[in-house]
């Protein structure tokens, strides 16, 4: 019982100062961040951060690894060959996975986020969208996927940017819809 309570503790802590963190973060950036002001925002004291996180910098960075291995594992329960050329169950899952992280979401993709983050999130989703795209579409034209994974995934950060900027207001199914159109519609420049 005790380490459960500890546990709750602990997440509760660490929502607080998340919240608080992104609450910060739409007003300045990271660097202007500072832990006191963190501290006082979400009314707990130094000490207490100091428990989890080094610096402002620190925490951004574990939560930003939490946010990848989470997102790697909605794209990991999506092989290329269960979605038969059609990326609409992924694309649910990752608008959906989106949703329930749009607090951190937008303000890591805004212009007081981080680009390493945004670039970091281009990265995996070429090195999955690639390879699958390439063993779905094996149309011998390898030269044009890079040019198609550039233009797409550039198109789809700057969708979730823009539905994360108008406060969700579509579901994630509709957004989701609306990509994989978009995507299938590119795709023909392969044939």
């Amino acid at each position: 019982m005790g380490n459960e309570s500890t546990d709750r503790r602990v997440r509760k802590t660490k929502k607080l100062l998340r919240q608080g963190l992104t609450e910060l973060l739409e007003e300045k950036s990271a660097k202007d961040i500072t832990v006191r002001e963190l501290s006082e925002r979400v009314d707990i004291n130094r000490g207490t951060f100091y428990l989890h996180y080094k610096d402002i910098f620190d925490m951004i960075e574990q939560i930003e690894k939490e946010m990848f291995k989470d997102f790697h594992n909605v794209l990991a329960r999506h092989p290329s060959k269960s979605l038969n050329g059609k990326p609409l169950p992924m694309l649910i899952d990752v608008f959906r996975f989106v949703a329930e992280n749009s607090d951190m979401c937008r303000v890591l993709t805004s212009k007081n986020g981080d680009m390493a983050f945004v670039n970091r999130l281009k990265d995996l989703v070429k090195h999955r969208c690639l390879n699958d795209w390439m063993e779905i579409f094996n149309t011998g034209k390898s030269q044009n996927f890079e040019y198609f994974y550039s233009f797409i995934v550039s198109g789809c950060i700057g969708l979730l940017q823009n539905w994360l900027e108008n406060e969700l207001k579509e579901s994630p199914e509709h957004m989701a819809s609306l990509a994989e159109q978009m995507i299938m519609t590119g795709i023909k420049v392969l044939e």
